[in-house]
Parts: structure tokens; C-alpha cells; sequence
């Protein structure tokens, strides 16, 4: 089913994009998405580098931890869709340094008022290139739904890196295994192969089954797996409720420091530039 919907709509798609941009997406709420999202960009920002947040999720989780709220769909990705407003007008800096485009609850309306048509779902692809938006050295980090449609399309279709969150658990396993047939599909219209990376959330090494499902994930995805497994851990549960980053809640946890880990081997291993 997957397939054909991808092969009706999107003949002919391509990203031909300079910039390092990365999709964040899992099709299993609570897998750590959002955290990813937020604490990717932030060590980025620590690291003594730029990064734009995008929050293309119409719960905004992003968007609210980082302080930067909308007000109404026209200060979203939606006006992108609505009147082909320039990306730069919708960016604001956060207190974190992270540049924020946020998202609003009207985001919802994305399908329902513009179909799934070639043209709707290259949107943000088309308007980053038009712009000649960003560095390579400013990643952009795409903070997606956890819905296969115009919103997380738009985001996998402008990126050229994915970042898949697992947690340790076999539902979040499955909907990985789901999310890479899909991402097949894709392959055979693109003409390309999506970089991808699979991140082990919420890991808990004294439970059996995290290593169960470490097992299962490395016999799946293998290379494509990173080698850095986010821990379980009170720090980057709390920091959400406290509208901060792992970093500024408590830089010495092992959330901050897990996190710092991830940004180091996607930069040794080129998968962000």
C-alpha cells in the first residue's frame, strides 16, 4: 500500500540539496523523537556550531521547550503551503541559540486543504533550494510527526539524512521495520538512497529486553545502526517539563553526555558534515 501511494504521487521527485538536513522521524509516538530533535541541535550549539530546529509536528513539543511559540498557523511551515512565504521570515532564535521555526496546532490542516499531489509534498524542498537556505556547516534538524503524510513527507523528501528512534522496545522495533519498507519504496522514485541512521532510545542495560531488542535491530539495519544507545535517564525526562535542553537542565548527566556522543560519531562518520 505504501508503495503504491508513493508511486502514484511522486514521479520524478529529487533533492539535489548542498545542506545538511536532517529528518528526525519514527512512526511510534514516545520513541524519543523530539528529544532527539531538540538535544542533536543543542549539542550542535555547544559545540560551538549553528543549527535551525524545524518543527514540522502540529503538537509543537519542540516549539515549547525552546520557547518559541506560535501563535497561529501563519507563523508556521503553514504559510510556506498557504502563500509561499520565505522560510528566513519564519525563523526565530530561541534562548538556546537554536533557530526555531515553530509550529502550531493549525499545522493539522496541511492535508486536508492541500491533498498529496508532486507539488504540495516537494514544498519545503523547493523552498530551501530557492532560498539556498543554510550551510553545510548549519545543519538543519526536522523535528517530524509521527504520521506518514504531507508534513513528514515534505521533511524526508527535503533531507538527505534520517534519524530513525527506537526504543528499547519491540513496537518501536516494528514501526522502524515499517518505516525502512517505506523508505525502499521511495528508493525505486528518487532515484537515491535516503542516508539513514537507527537510534536505540530509552535504553535500560539491566532489562533483558533492551538487549533483546538491540539484537533484533543490529540483525535489521546493521551498519546503519548507531553505536551510540541513549540511556534511560531522570535528566532528559525532566528537562521537557522545564523548557530546556538537556545541557542547560544538567550538563553533567548522562543524557547531555549521550548526546554529546551521538553528535560526535554522526560528525566522524560524515553523516553530518
Amino acid at each position: 500500500m505504501t508503495e503504491f501511494f508513493i508511486n502514484k504521487y511522486f514521479q520524478g521527485l529529487s533533492n539535489t540539496s548542498s545542506m545538511t538536513i536532517i529528518a528526525v522521524f519514527n512512526q511510534k509516538g514516545g520513541v524519543g523523537k523530539t528529544t532527539t530533535a531538540l538535544n542533536l541541535a543543542a549539542a550542535l550549539i555547544r559545540s560551538g556550531r549553528n543549527a535551525y530546529g524545524f518543527d514540522l509536528d502540529p503538537q509543537a513539543h519542540l516549539s515549547s521547550i525552546t520557547g518559541v511559540t506560535a501563535k497561529s498557523g501563519e507563523e508556521t511551515m503553514l504559510s510556506l503551503f498557504q502563500h509561499n512565504r520565505p522560510l528566513r521570515e519564519l525563523v526565530i532564535e530561541s534562548s538556546s541559540g537554536i533557530r526555531i521555526i515553530p509550529a502550531h496546532t493549525e499545522l493539522s490542516k496541511v492535508d486536508a486543504l492541500f491533498g498529496k499531489g508532486y507539488n504540495i509534498v516537494n514544498r519545503l524542498n523547493v523552498g530551501l533550494q530557492s532560498e539556498s537556505f543554510g550551510k553545510k556547516d548549519t545543519p538543519i534538524i526536522i523535528d517530524c510527526n509521527p504520521i506518514i503524510g504531507v508534513l513528514s513527507l515534505n521533511a524526508i523528501f527535503a533531507c538527505n539524512g534520517l534519524i530513525i528512534p527506537i526504543s528499547a522496545d519491540h513496537l518501536s522495533t516494528k514501526g522502524a521495520i515499517q518505516i525502512e519498507k517505506a523508505l525502499n519504496a521511495l528508493e525505486k522514485v528518487l532515484k537515491r538512497r535516503i542516508s539513514r541512521r537507527y537510534l536505540l532510545t530509552r535504553f535500560d542495560g539491566r532489562r533483558r529486553m533492551a538487549w533483546d531488542v538491540l539484537k533484533i535491530v543490529d540483525e535489521h539495519f546493521g551498519a546503519e545502526v548507531c553505536q551510540t544507545r541513549i540511556s534511560e535517564n531522570v535528566s532528559l525526562a525532566e528537562s521537557p517539563a522545564l523548557n530546556m535542553n538537556v545541557f542547560e537542565h544538567a550538563p553533567a548527566s548522562r543524557g547531555a553526555h549521550d548526546y554529546d556522543e551521538l553528535l560526535a560519531e554522526l560528525l566522524k562518520d560524515g553523516f553530518i558534515e
